[in-house]
């Protein structure tokens, strides 16, 4: 039987990039104009997004924002523009 240590091991990475690669692209259509806000919901590793995810928001000129969630085992984000 497969060790679940072992599955888990390349399962998380390759969940907590997909989630910041939906990051990413939001960050890409607020920072184009194609949106004011996106809002990216249900995030499982979001806690562990938060800061890359601002970093990169800031340096393409908008906000991540954390949204309250009424399920605290997940994070909603909104990628907002920077009002000026």
């Amino acid at each position: 039987m497969e060790d679940v240590h072992d599955r888990t091991d390349t399962v998380i990475p390759a969940a907590l990039d997909r989630e910041l690669q939906l990051i990413r692209e939001a960050i890409a259509l607020v920072a184009a104009g194609g949106a004011r806000r996106v809002i990216v919901a249900g995030l499982r590793f979001g806690d562990a997004i938060v800061a890359p995810g601002s970093r990169l928001a800031l340096e393409a000129g908008v906000r991540v924002t954390r949204l309250a969630t009424a399920d605290d085992a997940r994070v909603d984000l909104a990628v907002e523009q920077i009002e000026e």
